[in-house]
């Protein structure tokens, strides 16, 4: 029943059950051949017995490596302290646990070209070690979409524009960011607000274009006036980029922003810091938002106002979008609900 090595073996179970392996092979595998009533003995013994199927043996049979891919051009350091990076991974594992599928995460260092990215797509497709990839970071003239399909890759980009079309490698998750550019200008404007500054991440990003564009549509939209700042997603980043914004310039007049919207919450984070060290009170004299909650913003002091979005279901929806393309169904793009505004201490109207 075991080989020499102690482990349970189908010809083992056959042997015990009076049947042959191939009878006891359909059974395991779920195929067809054998009575229902057949499947369930050997199952039972199966389970009694501690046996499990081989994976690599069952990946070789279905020409599938149950397994799907992401590749962060990002540093460890910094997907770790990103809220939003560990949600999103996080609701990506839920659905491939529920499928019993392995995530294969690889990072690499950002940097000049040849991007080191692409030559992990590519070993990975010519090695068959993934059934699929979820795709983060979409960038202007990003090479991945027509790499990966130009490849034969199924693939779902997370968090893609509007106006991004689903391909024959799959669909992606959407989201507006013009929509939710006009929930935060929206905010600040019935709260008196009328000149602010965005405090973005990298302008390659597709997401960070959109949000600047929306920012800037909705200011002139509603008689505001509106900075943008390029900067990265760290805290010392948002630090930087605040001092640049409002060093020198004198509280109260036409070019001192009343509020400050940064990309993420770390940003927001050290933004409220460099507010501190100018000796900027906060709201009193600038409000702070950031585009992206965490239970940092929650139980900072003062808790930070923010734009909550669902990042883990964006994760899960990604996931599930993936995992249709490899069974090989075409689907649309999943739209993700609009953000929602929760307001907390570092928000608050301008005095007059």
């Amino acid at each position: 029943m075991t080989d020499t090595a102690g482990k349970v073996t189908i010809k083992g179970l056959a042997e015990r059950l009076g049947m042959s392996k191939a009878s006891v092979s359909y059974a395991l595998n779920g195929q067809p051949g054998v009575s229902d009533a057949t499947r369930a003995r050997v199952l039972a013994l199966a389970a009694e017995l501690g046996w499990y199927a081989s994976s690599s043996a069952r990946a070789l049979s279905q020409s599938r490596s149950d397994a799907v891919g992401i590749v962060l051009a990002r540093s460890p350091e910094e997907v770790g302290s990103e809220s939003f990076y560990m949600n999103v991974l996080a609701g990506i594992e839920a659905v491939l646990s529920d499928h019993d599928m392995n995530l294969m995460l690889r990072m690499v260092a950002p940097g000049p070209e040849p991007r080191r990215d692409l030559g992990v797509y590519r070993r990975w497709a010519g090695e068959r070690r993934v059934d699929g990839v979820i795709v983060f970071d979409h960038t202007v003239d990003d090479p991945r979409p027509s790499m990966l399909a130009a490849l034969g890759m199924p693939h779902v980009l997370v968090g893609a524009a509007v106006d991004a079309e689903p391909s024959a490698f799959g669909a992606n998750t959407t989201v507006d960011q013009g929509r939710d550019a006009g929930t935060v200008m929206e905010a600040l404007h019935r709260l008196g607000h009328r000149h602010v500054a965005y405090v973005s991440g990298p302008q390659r990003l597709t997401h960070e274009a959109a949000r600047a564009a929306g920012v800037h549509a909705h200011a002139a939209r509603l008689g505001m006036t509106a900075a943008v700042s390029h900067s990265n997603y760290t805290a010392d980043d948002g630090a930087k980029a605040t001092i640049a914004v409002v060093a020198g310039v004198v509280p109260g007049s036409a070019l001192f922003p009343t509020a400050l919207v940064y990309g993420n919450d770390l940003m927001a984070m050290g933004g409220l810091r460099a507010l501190k060290q100018l000796g900027l009170a906060v709201p009193g004299q600038v409000s702070v938002l950031s585009w992206d909650d965490s239970i940092l913003c929650q139980l900072g002091s003062p808790s930070v106002a923010a734009l909550a979005r669902n990042t883990m279901d964006l994760g899960r929806r990604s996931a599930q979008l993936l995992l249709e393309a490899v069974a090989g169904h075409h689907c649309a793009n999943a739209a993700m609900p609009a953000g929602v505004l929760q307001v907390r201490e570092t928000l608050a109207g301008v005095l007059p």
